[in-house]
């Protein structure tokens, strides 16, 4: 039993530590790129997400920057504030170390994110995980 109970406390700590952390986009004039949160890719995950917190702000274009490692990007899944249908975007990206992806648009123009979930493949085995950040532009 006690072993038991150490088990799940290790595990309890190894999942908040790849937890995203939640970040509140900061105002900024419209054309500016604003940072919308990070995660750290893995290599025995597929995809992850990123939750964008409030006050939730109008955003029509993302881009993601990649450090550390690698990645290929098949796609991307957003989902908006209004509870709208989700809107899947393929992007068949290679972003390379320290390099970031094209600008992706996004549909409409009064949508408020509250999450990007991007299906991936870190390529950098040798290299550790991969931290992608997202940043949106009004």
């Amino acid at each position: 039993m006690k072993h038991l109970t150490v088990l799940l406390t290790f595990c309890f700590f190894a999942i908040q530590a790849n937890a995203q952390k939640v970040v509140q986009p900061k105002s900024g004039a419209v054309g500016q790129w604003r940072f919308l949160g990070t995660v750290s890719a893995q290599t025995v995950k597929d995809h992850d997400i990123i939750v964008v917190a409030g006050p939730y702000d109008y955003f029509r274009r993302l881009k993601f920057k990649v450090t550390d490692s690698p990645i290929e990007m098949a796609y991307i899944l957003v989902r908006y504030q209004d509870g709208g249908a989700p809107e899947r975007i393929e992007t068949r990206f290679n972003i390379p170390q320290g390099g970031e992806s094209r600008v992706i648009d996004i549909r409409g123009t009064k949508r408020k994110l509250k999450s990007v979930e991007f299906w991936y493949r870190d390529k950098g085995i040798l290299n550790g995980k991969a931290d992608v950040s997202l940043f949106g532009q009004k």
